[in-house]
Protein backbone atom coordinates (compact mmCIF):
# COMPACT_ATOMS: atom_id res chain seq x y z
CA UNK A 1 0.00 0.00 0.00
CA UNK A 2 1.44 3.34 -0.97
CA UNK A 3 1.22 4.70 2.57
CA UNK A 4 3.59 2.22 4.21
CA UNK A 5 6.81 3.36 5.83
CA UNK A 6 9.79 1.60 7.28
CA UNK A 7 10.37 4.28 9.93
CA UNK A 8 10.96 2.81 13.38
CA UNK A 9 8.80 5.51 14.97
CA UNK A 10 5.74 4.17 13.14
CA UNK A 11 6.22 0.77 14.76
CA UNK A 12 5.55 2.23 18.22
CA UNK A 13 2.03 2.92 19.44
CA UNK A 14 1.56 6.65 20.00
CA UNK A 15 0.24 7.89 23.36
CA UNK A 16 -2.88 10.04 23.71
CA UNK A 17 -0.74 13.06 24.61
CA UNK A 18 1.35 12.62 21.42
CA UNK A 19 -1.58 12.05 19.06
CA UNK A 20 -2.63 14.50 16.36
CA UNK A 21 -5.58 16.73 17.33
CA UNK A 22 -7.77 15.68 14.41
CA UNK A 23 -10.89 17.60 13.41
CA UNK A 24 -14.43 18.24 14.58
CA UNK A 25 -16.23 17.00 11.46
CA UNK A 26 -15.95 13.62 9.67
CA UNK A 27 -13.97 13.52 6.45
CA UNK A 28 -16.03 13.02 3.25
CA UNK A 29 -16.58 9.46 2.07
CA UNK A 30 -18.70 7.49 -0.40
CA UNK A 31 -22.45 7.49 0.01
CA UNK A 32 -23.03 3.94 -1.22
CA UNK A 33 -21.24 0.61 -1.53
CA UNK A 34 -19.66 0.36 -4.99
CA UNK A 35 -20.85 -3.24 -5.47
CA UNK A 36 -24.24 -3.49 -3.77
CA UNK A 37 -25.38 0.14 -3.91
CA UNK A 38 -26.41 -0.03 -0.28
CA UNK A 39 -25.88 3.12 1.83
CA UNK A 40 -22.54 2.85 3.65
CA UNK A 41 -24.03 4.55 6.70
CA UNK A 42 -27.00 2.17 6.87
CA UNK A 43 -28.08 0.99 10.29
CA UNK A 44 -27.65 -2.67 11.12
CA UNK A 45 -30.89 -4.31 9.90
CA UNK A 46 -32.99 -6.26 12.37
CA UNK A 47 -31.70 -9.82 12.70
CA UNK A 48 -28.22 -8.91 11.46
CA UNK A 49 -25.01 -8.25 13.36
CA UNK A 50 -21.77 -6.33 12.92
CA UNK A 51 -18.08 -7.12 13.29
CA UNK A 52 -14.79 -5.24 12.92
CA UNK A 53 -11.32 -6.49 12.02
CA UNK A 54 -7.84 -5.13 11.37
CA UNK A 55 -5.43 -7.40 9.51
CA UNK A 56 -3.20 -5.22 7.36
CA UNK A 57 -3.96 -3.01 4.36
CA UNK A 58 -7.73 -2.61 4.37
CA UNK A 59 -8.05 -2.78 0.58
CA UNK A 60 -7.41 -6.51 0.46
CA UNK A 61 -9.11 -7.20 3.79
CA UNK A 62 -12.40 -5.69 2.66
CA UNK A 63 -12.44 -7.86 -0.47
CA UNK A 64 -12.06 -11.02 1.63
CA UNK A 65 -15.24 -10.15 3.52
CA UNK A 66 -17.45 -8.72 0.77
CA UNK A 67 -16.97 -12.01 -1.11
CA UNK A 68 -18.52 -14.06 1.70
CA UNK A 69 -22.14 -15.21 1.29
CA UNK A 70 -24.18 -13.70 4.12
CA UNK A 71 -22.16 -10.49 4.34
CA UNK A 72 -24.62 -7.64 3.72
CA UNK A 73 -22.29 -4.63 3.79
CA UNK A 74 -18.60 -3.83 4.18
CA UNK A 75 -16.80 -0.54 4.71
CA UNK A 76 -13.25 0.53 5.51
CA UNK A 77 -12.09 3.04 8.05
CA UNK A 78 -9.92 3.84 11.02
CA UNK A 79 -10.36 2.72 14.63
CA UNK A 80 -8.47 2.02 17.83
CA UNK A 81 -6.61 5.31 18.16
CA UNK A 82 -6.96 8.74 19.72
CA UNK A 83 -7.35 11.28 16.89
CA UNK A 84 -10.99 12.21 16.10
CA UNK A 85 -12.05 12.08 12.44
CA UNK A 86 -8.59 11.25 11.05
CA UNK A 87 -7.65 11.37 7.38
CA UNK A 88 -5.56 8.73 5.64
CA UNK A 89 -2.64 11.14 5.65
CA UNK A 90 -3.06 11.57 9.42
CA UNK A 91 -3.10 7.82 10.01
CA UNK A 92 -0.01 7.28 7.84
CA UNK A 93 2.04 9.56 10.10
CA UNK A 94 1.77 6.95 12.86
CA UNK A 95 0.56 9.71 15.18
CA UNK A 96 -3.12 8.90 15.50
CA UNK A 97 -2.95 5.40 17.01
CA UNK A 98 -5.60 4.19 14.57
CA UNK A 99 -5.63 0.87 12.78
CA UNK A 100 -6.88 0.29 9.24
CA UNK A 101 -10.07 -1.70 9.79
CA UNK A 102 -13.01 -3.24 7.98
CA UNK A 103 -16.49 -3.08 9.47
CA UNK A 104 -18.78 -5.90 8.38
CA UNK A 105 -22.57 -6.15 8.63
CA UNK A 106 -23.64 -9.76 8.24
CA UNK A 107 -26.61 -12.10 8.50
CA UNK A 108 -25.79 -14.71 11.18
CA UNK A 109 -28.41 -17.02 9.65
CA UNK A 110 -26.17 -17.27 6.58
CA UNK A 111 -22.65 -16.78 7.95
CA UNK A 112 -21.64 -17.18 11.57
CA UNK A 113 -19.30 -14.92 13.52
CA UNK A 114 -17.06 -17.97 13.92
CA UNK A 115 -16.79 -18.21 10.14
CA UNK A 116 -15.76 -14.54 9.99
CA UNK A 117 -13.12 -15.33 12.59
CA UNK A 118 -11.81 -18.20 10.47
CA UNK A 119 -11.45 -15.87 7.48
CA UNK A 120 -9.69 -13.37 9.74
CA UNK A 121 -7.15 -15.84 11.10
CA UNK A 122 -6.43 -17.59 7.81
CA UNK A 123 -6.29 -14.36 5.80
CA UNK A 124 -3.17 -12.84 7.36
CA UNK A 125 -0.20 -13.58 9.62
CA UNK A 126 -1.27 -12.56 13.15
CA UNK A 127 2.22 -13.01 14.61
CA UNK A 128 3.89 -10.00 12.98
CA UNK A 129 3.16 -7.27 15.51
CA UNK A 130 2.97 -3.76 14.05
CA UNK A 131 3.13 -4.82 10.43
CA UNK A 132 1.73 -7.12 7.79
CA UNK A 133 4.24 -8.18 5.17
CA UNK A 134 5.90 -5.11 3.68
CA UNK A 135 3.32 -2.79 5.23
CA UNK A 136 4.89 -1.58 8.46
CA UNK A 137 3.41 0.59 11.18
CA UNK A 138 0.78 0.55 13.90
CA UNK A 139 -1.99 1.04 11.32
CA UNK A 140 -1.33 -2.50 10.02
CA UNK A 141 -1.60 -4.35 13.33
CA UNK A 142 -3.81 -7.38 13.82
CA UNK A 143 -6.99 -6.70 15.77
CA UNK A 144 -10.47 -8.03 16.53
CA UNK A 145 -12.86 -5.36 17.76
CA UNK A 146 -15.85 -6.87 19.53
CA UNK A 147 -19.42 -5.58 19.73
CA UNK A 148 -20.51 -7.93 22.52
CA UNK A 149 -19.23 -10.15 25.28
CA UNK A 150 -20.19 -13.13 23.12
CA UNK A 151 -17.99 -11.92 20.27
CA UNK A 152 -15.10 -11.37 22.65
CA UNK A 153 -15.43 -14.87 24.09
CA UNK A 154 -15.57 -16.38 20.59
CA UNK A 155 -12.56 -14.33 19.48
CA UNK A 156 -10.48 -15.37 22.47
CA UNK A 157 -11.44 -19.04 22.03
CA UNK A 158 -10.49 -18.88 18.35
CA UNK A 159 -7.16 -17.25 19.22
CA UNK A 160 -6.36 -20.09 21.60
CA UNK A 161 -7.27 -22.73 19.01
CA UNK A 162 -5.34 -21.08 16.18
CA UNK A 163 -2.34 -20.33 18.39
CA UNK A 164 -1.82 -24.05 18.89
CA UNK A 165 -1.98 -24.70 15.14
CA UNK A 166 0.48 -21.88 14.43
CA UNK A 167 2.89 -23.12 17.07
CA UNK A 168 2.83 -26.60 15.56
CA UNK A 169 3.68 -25.00 12.20
CA UNK A 170 6.66 -23.14 13.67
CA UNK A 171 5.17 -19.68 14.04
CA UNK A 172 5.66 -17.39 17.03
CA UNK A 173 3.10 -15.95 19.43
CA UNK A 174 -0.06 -14.25 18.18
CA UNK A 175 0.06 -10.46 18.61
CA UNK A 176 -3.61 -9.79 17.80
CA UNK A 177 -5.39 -7.33 20.07
CA UNK A 178 -8.92 -8.36 21.09
CA UNK A 179 -10.81 -5.42 22.59
CA UNK A 180 -14.25 -3.82 22.68
CA UNK A 181 -15.12 -2.15 19.39
CA UNK A 182 -13.92 1.46 19.44
CA UNK A 183 -15.45 4.30 17.44
CA UNK A 184 -15.27 3.68 13.69
CA UNK A 185 -14.25 6.55 11.40
CA UNK A 186 -14.97 6.13 7.68
CA UNK A 187 -12.00 6.23 5.33
CA UNK A 188 -12.09 8.38 2.22
CA UNK A 189 -14.23 7.64 -0.83
CA UNK A 190 -11.40 6.17 -2.92
CA UNK A 191 -10.54 3.60 -0.23
CA UNK A 192 -14.07 2.13 -0.14
CA UNK A 193 -14.19 -1.13 -2.15
CA UNK A 194 -10.83 -0.12 -3.63
CA UNK A 195 -10.05 -3.46 -5.27
CA UNK A 196 -13.44 -3.52 -6.96
CA UNK A 197 -12.73 -0.10 -8.48
CA UNK A 198 -9.10 -1.06 -9.17
CA UNK A 199 -9.02 -4.83 -9.83
CA UNK A 200 -5.27 -4.84 -10.44
CA UNK A 201 -4.53 -2.73 -7.39
CA UNK A 202 -2.15 -3.53 -4.56
CA UNK A 203 -3.15 -6.19 -2.04
CA UNK A 204 -0.62 -6.92 0.67
CA UNK A 205 -2.73 -9.54 2.44
CA UNK A 206 -1.45 -13.08 2.70
CA UNK A 207 -2.05 -15.86 5.18
CA UNK A 208 0.25 -18.40 6.78
CA UNK A 209 -1.26 -21.43 5.06
CA UNK A 210 -2.27 -22.78 8.47
CA UNK A 211 -5.90 -23.86 8.78
CA UNK A 212 -7.93 -22.41 11.63
CA UNK A 213 -10.10 -25.02 13.38
CA UNK A 214 -12.86 -22.48 14.04
CA UNK A 215 -15.99 -22.23 11.90
CA UNK A 216 -15.10 -25.23 9.75
CA UNK A 217 -18.46 -26.89 10.25
CA UNK A 218 -20.45 -23.77 9.31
Amino acid sequence: MFGFSFGAEKMRMVSSSEALPGRAEPIPTAETHAITGRPLRASVPKGMDEAMFGMGCFWGVERKFWQLPGVWLTMVGYAGGFTPNPSYEDVCTGKTGHNEVVRVIFDPAQVSYEELLRVFWEGHDPTQGMRQGNDRGTQYRSGIYCYSDEQKAAAEASRAAFSQRLSEAGYGAITTEIVAAPEFYFAEDYHQQYLHKNPGGYCGIGGTGVTCPVGLTT
